[in-house]
């Protein structure tokens, strides 16, 4: 399975790099970065990564798409939007952590679905949408193949939904072991959500 990362200038660093600590541990998985123009993208963390322009996608299982201080930029980015768009309507799966969701919310392919996002960014997140059907409560949701997540340490535990919807449960329990992290498992219940705007 290839996993498609799209990044950006600011991207949240746990964002990216916790579900990637997931992904990395199933057999037969590609990890690819890339941006809208490629090139060395790099975030408050002072993190930077090689990446290929975006328009080189051609694996299209898993398009991941991280929050950050950045989103706020790139859901103006019609542009990117548009590749985004088009990539998004081709991969099997779409998964968003934190403020990514309101970038794939822009796109408009979550009009009429379930997501949520952020608590702590919330109320900017559904401003971007008011036609998707945010979910506060959760830690994670799933609709179609579309996948959105809370924030930052809530993309593990999307991952490892993922991995144990794909791969079953007990492959999930088995990397949440061996990394040494109590999952989640719940997506419903995302204890962070009366978090202050």
């Amino acid at each position: 399975m290839v996993f498609n990362i799209l990044l950006f200038p600011d991207f949240e660093t746990l964002d990216v790099f916790g579900p990637v600590e997931i992904f990395g541990k199933l057999e037969n998985t590609t990890i690819r970065y890339f941006s809208e123009k490629g090139g060395s993208i790099s975030n408050l963390d002072g993190v930077r990564i090689e990446t290929q322009p975006v328009s080189k996608i051609t694996d299209l299982d898993v398009l991941f798409i991280p929050g950050g201080m950045g989103a706020r930029t790139e859901v103006n980015n019609t542009e990117l939007l548009k590749q985004i768009k088009s990539i998004s309507e081709q991969s099997l799966f779409v998964l968003t952590v934190c403020t990514g969701s309101a970038i794939l919310a822009k796109t408009g392919l979550l009009n009429h679905k379930k997501a949520t996002s952020n608590k702590r960014s919330f109320e900017w997140v559904k401003s971007c949408s008011d036609k998707v059907l945010w979910v506060s409560e959760a830690r994670w949701v799933v609709d179609s193949n579309y996948y959105t997540s809370s924030g930052v340490s809530a993309g593990i535990d999307m991952a490892l939904g993922f991995v144990a919807d794909q791969f079953g449960v007990e492959e999930a329990r088995k990397i949440a072991f061996r990394i040494e992290y109590r999952w989640t498992e719940d997506k419903d219940a995302d204890e962070f959500c009366n978090q202050q705007q």
